[in-house]
Formats: C-alpha cells, sequence, structure tokens
C-alpha cells in the first residue's frame, strides 16, 4: 500500500466513529442548556415533630460541568443548584445556603431510522447530593436537617426527571444525522420512544441511507466538459486516410448497482453500417452480492456509473469526410469507509473492451466507414486512457466527514 491510498475500515468502524466525532461536549453542553438558569422553589413544607416547623427553599441551575468518559460516548454531567433554604421553627427563623449536585449520566445512542438521541435515565435521590451550609446552630435545628435534604432530594429529582421527560426536551437531544449533513432543519417530528440500533449498524445504515445515486452523482458532475482529442492519426491502404477526433466527456449517470438507468427513446437516426459487437460489460453485482472485503464488510454500497462520451470524427481522404460517434464508459462504483473518518467512492478503471461505440455519418457513403472502423481500437483506447485517468484521483470522490461535523451548527 502506498502512503497515498486510503486506509479503509469497514461500515461498523466508521458508524462508532461517527458518534464519536458528532457527539463533542460543546453538543452535550446545547442538549441540556435547557436546564441552566432555570429556577426552582421547593416548598413550603411542614418538617420535624408535629410538623411545627417549615422551610422553603429557592435557586437556579446553575452551568453544568461536562466530562467524558469510555469507548461508547458516555458522559457524566455534574449540574449545580444554589438554594436559599428558610427554616421557621418556634417564630424563629432560620436562613441557610445549600449547594445541590445532580449527577446525570448520559449515553449517546443510535436509532432507526438515522438519529443519534442522547439518552438521560431517570435520576434518582441518590443522584442528587445536598451540602448545607450553616454556622453553629442549636439542637433543634440540627434535628430538622436531615428531612430537609432528604426532600430537597426527592423534589429536586422530581422536578429534574420532569424537564428532562418533556417531549420538546427529549426531542432536542435527538440529531437527525440526514438533515445535518444536508445543512437543513430536520424534519423528523417522530415519537419520543426509538427503536435502538447498534453503532455498528447506524455505520451500514448511514451509507446506505447517506450515500445515495444523487449524492455520488453530484460529486463525479465534474467530470463532464472533459476535452478529448485522437490524432490526427494516418489509418487505412498505404496511410492514405488521416483522421482527427475531438469531442468531450458528457455528464454522467449513475444508478444504484443492478438498477436499470432510466434512458429515453433515441430519434431515429440516418445509420451508415454497423461496426462488430462488442462483448457486453458484466453486470455490477447488486449490494447483497458483494464479495466480503478486506475491511471486513460483507455488502458495501455499490452504483453504476455511465459516462457518455460525445465525438466528431473526420476522415480526410481526397475530401473531408464527418462522422459523429457516441460512446458509452461503464464505470463500477464503490462506497467505502477511510481513516479517519472518509467516505471514498473508488472507481474501477474501464476496460476498452467494456466500451460501447456508434457511428453516425452526416451525409457519406457507407463504404468509407470501412476506414473509420480500422482505427475503433484507438478511439476507444484514447477514450478509456482519458476516463481512467479521470477516476484514478479519488480525492474528486472523498469527502472528510468529521470536517463536515466540525463546521456543521447543531
Amino acid at each position: 500500500m502506498t502512503p497515498s491510498e486510503p486506509t479503509w475500515i469497514d461500515y461498523a468502524e466508521f458508524g462508532e466513529r461517527f458518534v464519536a466525532a458528532a457527539v463533542t461536549e460543546s453538543r452535550i453542553e446545547a442538549a441540556v442548556s435547557g436546564m441552566a438558569g432555570r429556577g426552582m422553589t421547593i416548598g413550603p413544607f411542614s418538617i420535624g415533630p408535629a410538623g411545627l416547623a417549615r422551610f422553603v427553599a429557592e435557586g437556579s441551575v446553575g452551568k453544568p460541568t461536562i466530562i467524558r468518559r469510555g469507548p461508547h460516548v458516555h458522559f457524566d454531567v455534574a449540574l449545580p443548584v444554589k438554594l436559599r433554604v428558610d427554616v421557621t421553627l418556634g417564630g424563629q427563623r432560620l436562613g441557610l445556603e445549600a449547594i445541590v449536585d445532580i449527577d446525570l449520566k448520559l449515553h449517546a445512542r443510535t436509532a432507526e431510522p438515522l438519529l443519534i438521541v442522547i439518552d438521560i435515565p431517570p435520576v434518582t435521590n441518590r443522584d442528587v447530593s445536598f451540602v448545607m451550609r450553616a454556622q453553629a446552630i442549636g439542637s433543634a435545628w440540627e434535628l430538622l436537617l436531615d428531612p430537609i435534604a432528604k426532600l430537597v432530594q426527592r423534589e429536586v429529582a422530581n422536578r429534574i426527571n420532569a424537564i428532562l421527560a418533556d417531549p420538546d426536551a427529549r426531542r432536542g437531544r435527538t440529531f437527525d444525522v440526514e438533515a445535518i449533513l444536508d445543512g437543513k432543519k430536520s424534519g423528523y417530528r417522530g415519537p419520543v420512544d426509538h427503536r435502538w440500533i447498534g453503532y455498528d449498524e447506524f455505520g451500514h445504515r448511514f451509507f446506505e441511507r447517506v450515500v445515495t445515486a444523487d449524492r455520488v452523482r453530484e460529486a463525479v458532475e465534474s467530470m463532464a466538459g472533459k476535452p478529448i482529442e485522437v490524432g490526427p492519426l494516418k489509418t487505412g491502404p498505404g496511410k492514405k486516410a488521416q483522421v482527427s477526433v475531438q469531442g468531450q466527456v458528457r455528464l454522467p449517470r449513475v444508478v444504484g448497482a443492478g438498477e436499470q438507468p432510466e434512458r429515453p427513446e433515441p430519434e431515429p437516426q440516418p445509420r451508415i453500417a454497423e461496426l462488430p459487437p462488442v462483448a457486453p460489460a458484466a453486470p455490477a453485482a447488486a449490494v447483497a452480492d458483494a464479495p466480503p472485503t478486506d475491511a471486513g464488510d460483507i455488502a458495501l454500497v455499490a452504483f453504476d456509473m455511465t459516462i457518455p462520451v460525445s465525438l466528431d470524427i473526420t476522415v480526410d481522404v481526397l475530401k473531408s469526410n464527418r462522422y459523429r460517434a457516441e460512446l458509452q464508459v461503464p464505470v463500477a462504483l464503490v462506497a467505502r469507509a477511510a481513516d479517519p473518518l472518509l467516505i471514498v467512492i473508488e472507481a474501477e478503471p474501464p476496460r476498452a473492451e467494456d466500451i460501447t461505440l456508434e457511428f453516425e455519418a452526416e451525409g457519406l457513403r457507407a463504404a468509407t466507414l470501412g476506414r473509420v472502423a480500422g482505427i475503433r481500437k484507438q478511439v476507444v483506447a484514447q477514450v478509456a486512457a482519458v476516463v481512467r485517468k479521470e477516476v484514478a484521483d479519488p480525492s474528486r470522490r472523498t469527502i472528510d466527514v468529521a470536517a463536515r461535523l466540525n463546521g456543521t451548527r447543531v
């Protein structure tokens, strides 16, 4: 393997890397930002013997602290809450400051059809720590601190769970990957209960849903307009005929492997002769029948590309005889994943024997075609060489997914 060649990875590995690259600390912060700054009031509640004491707590939720951990995109989120606790007992009032820390466990999960969901389990009392700041107080007040702490833990957990369970909040933690990559607002309005899939399955679905024939067509459209020139060549008996060929590549057609492209019926044209038949190209295997690859994928997303080439051919024998040639160049494409997080549309170089070629005369005798047929190999070989050169460089068919994610605001 040369240094310029990609290091292939399979779709499953691509799925894991994609989720790890897409779910960043900043996106997690954005997903839970709706809780920061919210006011919180707890109480008033009656506590103590016979409910003689009352307390009320007021405060607000602070900015979360986020720590990434584990290989499967888990995050620990500490959500602070500052509270002012006022306790009344026997006509006396005591003001206290309390620090509450809420521990959230976030897990980036993947779901159908192609979603990344920030899943947050319900908060329990154990996930809420409560620290009271108070100077020396009497024993009667000390007896109230434990029931106050338990009530605050319960109420805070209930409030946070209500926020997390809100359907709009849950949808705000759901990322539609197709919409993100298209730079569009997500149209996903599905249920908040998801059908989970693994990162490996997500990788396969990513290629099946995102790497489409339309997107591949956009990647190869730059080939259109490429000039092709052959000659002048000497041919025929005594090398008395001079042949010049000029033309260009037209817009490629791309369909899924094994699919039949929609082609309009051509208008009848005057024919001067038929070239010898060419053995048809072997059809590209469908995705389900693709052989295993070095990267371990059983089925790769594949496409059939047909590159039309139009040529004007001039044969000078005493006078100029002109012909129009149409070539169809088949190229098999395979969408592959590469290190670190690339999509590469790999192209199989076309073979000259797979290229079909048809001539049309511009008012000349059919007998002259014999000289044109004699240069058929040269014309087809030149066209094949031009196309091979174009498809040899995969850089224009390579998408840096990580760079696109970094440049996307979600």
